[in-house]
């Protein structure tokens, strides 16, 4: 059994969508990171740099339990545990690697920051133009590698991988961080066919998901969430005066 330590976000999705499509046992530990459930002293035991996802796989190397952490050793650590989702031919395997790693390194943080200055930041008053057209316009610039290199092939390493995994719940939710998919017609194809596979849908009966998928904090939370206080409201403690 692997507990998978759970909100709903594009990175918490990858390992969901992983476990799904290899048919692993899990269950969901759900840990709400707008209340600080990640920095709880438990689960900085299971990651210590307070996010999500992680995993602890109760049935691990020789038997053992094994906590993973950071959405790409998620990702990869389920490949090695079953034998898929990463190509066996060397060729493909580091084609596979390289694109995983361009997402978490590359797609993934810029579009999250993109997210923050396009959508979340001003639903609080904070506007910040500069930062914005930065973001936004370097996520812009990661979305045309992506379209070029989905042009001529269905998968980002030839067969659907871990690199499919990790990119997938970040372009599902483009609008957010300020792109229009349809600019790049060979993503949208992509996206479309990975929709099609039921992993790829999954949704937790859970009504928590529902209420975390629409992103609506208040300023507690968004302090909590992006450690960063809201404009007109009085730092409480000199740790959120630093911020």
């Amino acid at each position: 059994m692997i507990d998978l330590y759970y909100y709903t976000s594009p990175n918490a999705r990858k390992a969901l969508i992983a476990l799904e499509e290899l048919g692993l046992d899990y269950r969901v530990v759900w840990t709400d990171i707008s209340a600080g459930d990640q920095f709880t002293d438990a689960y900085r035991e299971v990651n210590p740099n307070s996010k999500v996802p992680a995993i602890v796989d109760h049935d691990g190397p020789g038997g053992e339990p094994v906590r993973v952490f950071e959405s790409g050793a998620v990702l990869l650590y389920l490949a090695q545990k079953t034998g898929r989702l990463m190509p066996a031919a060397p060729r493909l395997r580091w084609e596979a690697t390289s694109w995983l790693v361009w997402q978490v390194a590359n797609h993934g943080p810029m579009a999250g920051q993109a997210a923050h200055f396009h959508s979340h930041a001003p639903r609080h008053g904070i506007v910040d133009e500069y930062a914005t057209r930065r973001y936004v316009g370097e996520v812009e610039r990661l979305y045309e590698v992506l379209d070029e290199r989905l042009r001529e092939r269905e998968y980002l390493a030839d067969e659907l991988s871990m690199a499919d995994v990790a990119t997938y719940p970040w372009v599902r939710v483009a609008a957010g961080h300020g792109v229009d998919v349809a600019r790049f017609p060979a993503v949208g194809a992509w996206v479309e066919r990975l929709s099609a596979r039921p992993a790829f849908r999954k949704r937790l009966d859970d009504p928590r998901e529902d209420k975390a998928r629409r992103n609506e904090y208040t300023r507690e939370q968004f302090t909590t969430l992006f450690r960063a206080t809201p404009p007109g409201d009085t730092p409480t403690t000199p740790q959120e005066a630093a911020r």
